[in-house]
Parts: C-alpha cells; sequence; structure tokens
C-alpha cells in the first residue's frame, strides 16, 4: 500500500513531516507481510468501523452461541468477496448483509452465499459473496454472522474443580496472538483496528468482565453490556466470566477474583497501581484507556499476564512472589502505550510491543525503586537470555528481531526471550544515542502521540526518532559499524550490545560471589555460611540457583551440601525460588529430596510449574516418578495441560511448544487446542534432553 504523510509535532521543535507506513484500518501497511491470516488477500479493500457481539455463555454445554455485526466500508470498487478468519471449531449458521440507511429490497438481503475453507492449522478462511449494490467505494454496510463456538484455542472452559474457590465453574478466552478468530470471525491480524461493543447473557450468579472501557449490568435479565470506545485489533478483545467480586484500590482501578482470593490479591497490590500508573504518565504521557483493572484467573491460565485494554489478566499463582508480580503488572501497564495505543502491524515484528513495553517496565521501576532493583531484574532476564541462545546456537532465524514467517506458521512461536530482550537492548541502544535518558523519554512521548491507536512497522519507529533527532540522522547513527539499524533487526544472535547495569552490582557482586564459592574445590562451608539467602530479594536468590542450574551436572556431594545449607530454607520462600531448586534437585538426579518435588506438583497446577519439572523428570532418570506423580494429580489439571503432560511422558509429538525448543519458523508445525510460549499455543517437537526450562523464558505478555 501506498505510504501517507502524516504531521507531529515534537516537543520544542518545528513540526516534521514523517513518511509513515503505519496502518489504520487496514491501510497504508507498506511492506507489512501478513502471511498468518486468511484475510489477508483482500481486508485492505474494506475498513473495518466498528463490531458489535451479542453472545450467550452456556456453562452446561460449554458453548458461546449468537451474532457478531461488522459495520464496514468498501474502499474498493468491484470486490465481491470479504474474506474473514476464522476456524473449525467455530460453527456458522446464517449471514446477512444490511445496507443501514437504504429502503426496500437494499435493506436486508437474504442469507449470503459463504463457504469456509482450510487455511492453516490454526484457523479457516470465511469467504462470503456480497451482493452487488453493497460494493460502492465510502458506503458502510453492515454484515451480520450468526454461530456458535465451542473449545477452540481462544476459549477456555473450567469446571468447578479447576477454579480457586472450586465452587462454580469460569471461562475466559486468550486472544494473543492468533487464536480469537475462534471466539468471533474477524480480520485476526494487530494491523486492523476498530471499535465494539458487545451483549453478554449469562445464567444468575455470573459476572463477566471484557476488556472494554465502559460497562453496564441488568440485574432483571441478567444481560452485560460493554463498550470498548478506542479502536483495538481483534487479539485484545477479552471476556470473563465466572464467581467474581471485586474490590477498588485506587480513583482508575480495582482488583477483580474469585473470593477466596481476593483478599490475597489485594494486600499484595495495595495502593501500588496507581503509583505505577502516575509514574508511567510522567514518562510517556497519558493513560488513555481510562480505567486499568486487574483480574486474578485460576492457575489453568496458560500463560503469566495479558495485557487485555482496561483489564489485564494475570494468573493468581504469581501472588506468591510479591517481586515477580510486581514486574508483571507494571509490564502489563507498559503495554498501555506500548503494544495497545501503538501496535506492531505484524507479527514479525512482535519487539515492537514486548521490547518497547520491556523498557518502558524498566524506566518505570527505575523512578519508582531505584536503578539497583532495575539492573538485578534486567541481568536476570539477560542470563535467561544467554541460556536460551546457548541451547539454540547463534544462528537460529527465530533470533531475528524481524523474523520472517513462512506461510502455515503460527506466530505464536515468535514468543521468546529475544522479543522481549534483545527488543529491550536495541530500545536502550537507541536511548544511549541520545545520550540522555529523559531525552529518550521525550521522544517515546512524542512517538505514541504520533501513532496512538495505529499499527506500526519497525521502520516507522526508527524514521520518527531520526527525525526526531536530526542531528543523529545527520552523524549517520543508523550505519555505525556493527550497530548498524539493519543488523539490529535481522542478524542472528545475540543483542549487538547490552546496557550497562553495573549500578546494579550491589545486588548481583553478592550472588555471584555466592556462585563462586560454590564451583571452588571443594566449597567453603564457613565462608559460605556468611551469605544467608534469607535476607536477600527473590530475585538474588532465583539468580543464584539460575546460575548453579547452568553449572549442573553437579557432584552428589556437593548436592548433598547444598541441600543441607538450602533445602529447608527454601521451602519456606515463593514457588518462583522453589522451583528452581527442584530443577536442580531433578537435573543432577538428587533422590533424597524427591518428596518435595512431589509435594510442588501436588499443590501447584498451572503450566508455568507443572512443564518444566516434568520436562526435566522426562529426560532424565525420574520418567517412572513423573508418571507415578501425573497420575496422582491428573485429575486437578486443565485438560489441555493434561495432554501436554501426557505427550511429555509418552514421548509423542507435543500440543504444546516447550518453552526452550523454539519450533523452526522455515516448516509449518500444527497447532494446539491450548495456548503457546508465553507459555501459549505452539506446536513443536517432544521435549529432548537439554531442553531450556520453562521458567527461564517465562515473561508475562
Amino acid at each position: 500500500m501506498a505510504q501517507f504523510q502524516r504531521p507531529t509535532l515534537c516537543c520544542c521543535r518545528k513540526v516534521l513531516t514523517v513518511p509513515s507506513k503505519s496502518c489504520e484500518g487496514g491501510q497504508g501497511l507498506g511492506q507489512c507481510r501478513l502471511v498468518d491470516i486468511a484475510s489477508a488477500s483482500n481486508f485492505h479493500c474494506f475498513k473495518l468501523r466498528h463490531f458489535h457481539l451479542d453472545l450467550r455463555l452456556n456453562f452446561a454445554v460449554k458453548e458461546i452461541t449468537g451474532w457478531q455485526v461488522l459495520e464496514l466500508v468498501a474502499i474498493q470498487p468491484g470486490v465481491q468477496t470479504l474474506v474473514l478468519d476464522t476456524h473449525p471449531s467455530l460453527l456458522i449458521q446464517s449471514i446477512d448483509c444490511k445496507v443501514p440507511g437504504t429502503t426496500g429490497a437494499q435493506d436486508i438481503s437474504p442469507s449470503l452465499i459463504y463457504r469456509v475453507d482450510p487455511f492453516t492449522d490454526y484457523g479457516s478462511s470465511l469467504n462470503i459473496s456480497l451482493p452487488a449494490y453493497v460494493i460502492r467505494p465510502h458506503r458502510a454496510f453492515q454484515i451480520t454472522v450468526r454461530y456458535t463456538t465451542t473449545d477452540g484455542p481462544a476459549i477456555w472452559w473450567l469446571d468447578a474443580e479447576l477454579t480457586c474457590g472450586q465452587t462454580r465453574p469460569l471461562v475466559f478466552t486468550q486472544g494473543h496472538s492468533v487464536c480469537n478468530r475462534s471466539f468471533f470471525p474477524c480480520f485476526d491480524t494487530p494491523a486492523v483496528k476498530s471499535t465494539y461493543t458487545a451483549t453478554v447473557r449469562v445464567p444468575e450468579g455470573v459476572t463477566v468482565l471484557m476488556s472494554a472501557s465502559r460497562s453496564a449490568y441488568s440485574k432483571q435479565d441478567r444481560v452485560f453490556q460493554f463498550s470498548m470506545e478506542y479502536p483495538v485489533p481483534a487479539y485484545l478483545v477479552a471476556l470473563v466470566a465466572g464467581d467474581l467480586q471485586h474490590v477498588d484500590i485506587g480513583p482508575r482501578s480495582r482488583v477483580w477474583a474469585e473470593p477466596c482470593v481476593l483478599t490475597c490479591a489485594v494486600s499484595k497490590l495495595g495502593g501500588s497501581v496507581e503509583r505505577w500508573l502516575n509514574v508511567a504518565e510522567d514518562l510517556f504521557g497519558p493513560y488513555v484507556w481510562g480505567r486499568y483493572d486487574i483480574v486474578f484467573l485460576p492457575p489453568s491460565f496458560p500463560i503469566v499476564a495479558m495485557e487485555n485494554p482496561c483489564l489485564t489478566f494475570i494468573i493468581s499463582s504469581i501472588l506468591e512472589s510479591r517481586e515477580f508480580l510486581l514486574i508483571d503488572v507494571i509490564h502489563e501497564i507498559a503495554h498501555g502505550w506500548f503494544g495497545n495505543a501503538v501496535t506492531n502491524a505484524t507479527w514479525e515484528e512482535m519487539w515492537l510491543s514486548e521490547g518497547l513495553a520491556t523498557y518502558a517496565q524498566r524506566r518505570i521501576t527505575t523512578e519508582a525503586y531505584g536503578e539497583a532493583f532495575t539492573c538485578l531484574e534486567t541481568v536476570f532476564r539477560l542470563d535467561a537470555l544467554h541460556r536460551q541462545m546457548r541451547l539454540l546456537g547463534d544462528n537460529n532465524p527465530v533470533s531475528k528481531l524481524q523474523v520472517k514467517f513462512e506461510p502455515g506458521i503460527n506466530p505464536s512461536s515468535l514468543m521468546n526471550l529475544f522479543t522481549y530482550e534483545k527488543g529491550f537492548c536495541f530500545v536502550s541502544y537507541l536511548s544511549q544515542l541520545c545520550g540522555n535518558v529523559k531525552r529518550f523519554d521525550s521522544f517515546l512521548r512524542a512517538y505514541i502521540e504520533q501513532f496512538k491507536f495505529s499499527s506500526v512497522v519497525a521502520q516507522d519507529l526508527l524514521d520518527f526518532f531520526l527525525c526526531f533527532f536530526p542531528e543523529l540522522k545527520e552523524s549517520c547513527v543508523a550505519q555505525r559499524e556493527g550497530l548498524e539499524f539493519e543488523r539490529w533487526l535481522n542478524a542472528c544472535g545475540p543483542p549487538l550490545c547490552e546496557p550497562d547495569l553495573s549500578a546494579g552490582g550491589v545486588l548481583t557482586g553478592p550472588v555471584q560471589r555466592l556462585c563462586d564459592l560454590w564451583a571452588s574445590e571443594p566449597p567453603d562451608p564457613e565462608a559460605i555460611a556468611n551469605f544467608n539467602l534469607s535476607s536477600w530479594s527473590t530475585f538474588q536468590t532465583v539468580l543464584f540457583l539460575d546460575r548453579l542450574l547452568d553449572r549442573s551436572p553437579l557432584s552428589h556431594e556437593v548436592m548433598g551440601q547444598l541441600s543441607r545449607c538450602y533445602s529447608a530454607q527454601l521451602d519456606e520462600m515463593n514457588a518462583e525460588v522453589r522451583i528452581r531448586w527442584l530443577q536442580i534437585v531433578v537435573r543432577n538426579s538428587f533422590y533424597p529430596d524427591l518428596p518435595r518435588i512431589r509435594g510442588f506438583l501436588h499443590k501447584h497446577t498451572s503450566r508455568m510449574y507443572t512443564v518444566p519439572l516434568y520436562e526435566d523428570l522426562c529426560s532424565g532418570v525420574m520418567k517412572c516418578f513423573a508418571a507415578e506423580v501425573f497420575y496422582q494429580t491428573q485429575a486437578r489439571l486443565h485438560p489441555n495441560l493434561r495432554r501436554t503432560l501426557q505427550q511429555i511422558l509418552f514421548q509423542t509429538s507435543a500440543l504444546s511448544t516447550p518453552t526452550g525448543s523454539v519450533p523452526s519458523l522455515l516448516h509449518p508445525t500444527p497447532s494446539s487446542p491450548s495456548p503457546t510460549p508465553r507459555d501459549q499455543l505452539g506446536p513443536a517437537d517432544p521435549p529432548t534432553t537439554g531442553t531450556i526450562a520453562l521458567r527461564d523464558v517465562n515473561v508475562s505478555a
């Protein structure tokens, strides 16, 4: 599509004119490649103005029925077919067409002719034949699709036994990256944004929430009404319904959860959310979404957190660790600017969302908690990035920031640490080029103002950066040898450079010194006794354990000494700490601590804790023990997770990608009904010995 010019006023500068490839409603895509959507063939022929969902939830049969009304405008004449993304789990009943404001035969057409064609293993193509009178440029028309959908990859039905309170069933949706085509027919690409409204009918006693800026409820009719007044892509439309209650924690924030979780969630967050929002606004400009609410979901939620606008979804398991909770919530807040307000136009450049959000998250934590804390968290994540790099090799194409998908590849396979941490390093490098972090803050504020509510490609960001800092453009920083922007985007391997993290030395130094003591032959018990893990922060402790894990295999004598020093102490710590110690136990076949693994897996039923332990157990000599624990606990596991663990145990093709084994981008792989790395939808080969731990790459959305 042709580029278009868009002026913006940069802080204390004249008005700049920036060639933009950004897209609004599917226009202005420039060189954006969209191989993951069936609707790519003609979505640029239409502008989606708005859509409405009218849904009824039936928990008894685990089914959503209703209809969708899409308000469209034809941009190009002569197009006779509308193509939408859908999924085999979504059953179309009828499709009608209406042209508002007309009369007679053109007001409402008979049922339209349509067909559903195969597209990929993660979706189908809905081809709708349009009446000739509809295709008039710039005239609006409405398509009504009546449908039923059940258990596609976007929709997660939880029986009461799988919820936290175990009293009522619950359902939630998870749309990222290309799952919402099983929730409603759509242009399932981040390149297309629109407003939406929804009407949801539910049984008595069920509360419904959606990622919407306004809501209302009719108790008499048991009907919830929602309205999202700002344009969003399809993947950010989310719903949850169940036994949910709330407590206000700030002037624009409330916490939602099942009653048994609510008090803990409120106590852990307190008044922090409003503080974080204020810091973010000082850095990046006004928070445009109005509300920032959080709903805590049961352990079956397949990822850590999801940045649905106005309503962050987050797994309740994370409440055990205040520091991980803090980072995850702040990361989702950052998405309010980077990812939600300004969105990557294609999943091939997901770093535009995740890399920028990670940078913004760390700017917020630096302002709120100091540079040392931020550097510690960054060191922990970059350690994990280099661990993944060692596993995958320097030439793996998944390590590029601009990954080229072949048709049939599920975009969710891109969810890995490169998207976050290599993207963060590139953004940090851009900040360093400015010479002053505050100047870069000003640039990011202007970037958000320039591209707000649109979708962009990397060239938009970089062109705007060079226009905002003309002195950098004149000095040709984009072509600086060894650090060329093009090389950042398209070279495989680790980041070309990393930010200075020496300010975290006061926190990371003791960790490294203790690691070195344990690496000495033999370890010095007296020197080791001078370090008290109970006085450390969670991030210090997990960094220490991760680095011990990197040194595996350890001798049985060292494992015995480690267990005597730390096992009982670690038992009292949160799950983020305990799982790392248990992975050390498994990878070193330290049988005396096996009862701790059994107890952990009986208590924790979330994907982010079970999958890494089962992968390690099955890649070593403890497979029989793993099978025994699985049969004892399988009734409390979500069916999707149960199938994944069965695949790990019995070494057949896995239903979801172990986060360490990234599927090839060159060959399509079948998709799964359960979400992928992040941990979300992502098909892959069965785990093998040496698979990286899920905890190494378990990052928030």
